[in-house]
């Protein structure tokens, strides 16, 4: 194949698997990365970097992508985001700029620039709180979060762009996990395997009552991969990730106490309610992406980022406190003033 492709935020937690795992696929395809390396520096792989593989890479902020980057682009894979919940509810308007406007602006200069398919990672986070069963991509949206109203936000308007020429793709993933060469430990499985390792103590920070999807990296880099290259109609959205990856956080706190071995499950003496809870029919994606769907097991995750972390020698029990929590990268940044409240660089030279 020897499309082109371009990809937003690549060098983040998604993004490093998926730049190897496109090049893999495609060796042919052109790879150009476009991020603006708030979390370059934050490399967790002895190996290549991810980058490496790439034919450019372009160092810019999401807000700033104009149409000159978009020529001669086939698909635009949209991960630049302001990520997770903690972040967006510090910098709310800068969330709403760069998750949800920046995101329209891109999708609509793709539109116009001749690209074919447009790729935009969303989140299962926008049923925010559900009693309901298994909820399908028609149920009701719920958020919860600055984060989660950002993504219902920015499918709404993405959407109306799509037509036969122009094809978008909305995926609404689980809640991601699994070892990537540039790690997270905010996110839930991470966080519990990493205290276990760190210290041999798990601890939660709710009652543990929520239920949550989850998605391995590699996994969301296959559906990506499928959304990329997909036929058919010219919006789809979509729920990304499996049932067997549906638990309850304190069901998987226990698991990841069990699979590491001596571990000490720690629960708070007055836990909170986590309001964010949602169960999610997967039953579209399985039908449009049966090539495509996760592989990846919750005690093979588990495992893998066990090992992963053992072999860095992963020993920090205050990791919370540290550079692999995304919230704590850029509050450093901020306190270097490099980094401007609205999430800007003060300084417009690359950050590496």
């Amino acid at each position: 194949m020897s499309a082109s492709f371009l990809i937003t935020g690549n060098l983040g937690y998604v993004g490093s698997v998926l730049v190897p795992w496109l090049r893999a696929r495609f060796p042919h395809a052109k790879l150009i990365g476009y991020d603006t390396g708030w979390f370059a520096s934050a490399h967790t792989s002895s190996g290549r970097m991810p980058e490496t593989l790439l034919d450019q890479q372009i160092y810019g902020d999401v807000r700033a992508l104009t149409a000159a980057h978009l020529r001669g682009v086939d698909c635009v894979i949209h991960l630049a985001a302001v990520s997770n919940d903690p972040i967006g509810h510090q910098f709310e308007a800068a969330t709403a700029a760069i998750n949800c406007d920046a995101t329209t602006a891109l999708a609509t200069l793709a539109a116009d620039s001749g690209v074919t398919h447009f790729v935009f990672a969303s989140s299962c986070s926008v049923y925010g709180a559900s009693s309901e069963g298994e909820i399908p991509e028609e149920g009701e949206l719920n958020p919860l979060s600055a984060y989660a109203k950002s993504k219902v936000a920015a499918e709404r308007q993405i959407a109306p762009l799509a037509r036969h020429d122009f094809r978008v793709t909305a995926l609404r993933f689980g809640t991601a996990c699994g070892f990537s060469p540039r790690l997270r430990l905010d996110l839930v499985v991470n966080d519990f395997v990493a205290g276990a390792v760190a210290s041999g103590a798990l601890s939660l920070l709710s009652a543990g009552t929520a239920w949550r999807p989850l998605i391995h990296v590699k996994d969301m880099a296959r559906a990506i991969e499928w959304a990329g290259t997909r036929s058919g109609d010219p919006y789809v959205v979509v729920n990304v990730g499996s049932r067997p990856m549906m638990l309850k956080i304190v069901d998987l706190a226990r698991l990841v106490a069990e699979r590491t071995g001596e571990t000490q499950l720690l629960m708070p003496d007055k836990p909170a309610i986590d309001g964010r809870t949602y169960k999610v029919d997967f039953s579209r994606f399985a039908r449009l992406a049966p090539d495509h769907q996760p592989q990846w097991t919750i005690e093979e995750t588990i495992d893998d980022l066990t090992a992963n972390l053992r072999a860095l020698d992963f020993r920090d029990p205050a990791y919370r406190e540290g550079g692999l929590i995304r919230l704590n990268a850029l509050r450093r940044f901020m306190a270097a003033g490099a980094l401007s409240n609205d999430l800007y660089w003060t300084d417009p030279r690359p950050h590496v």
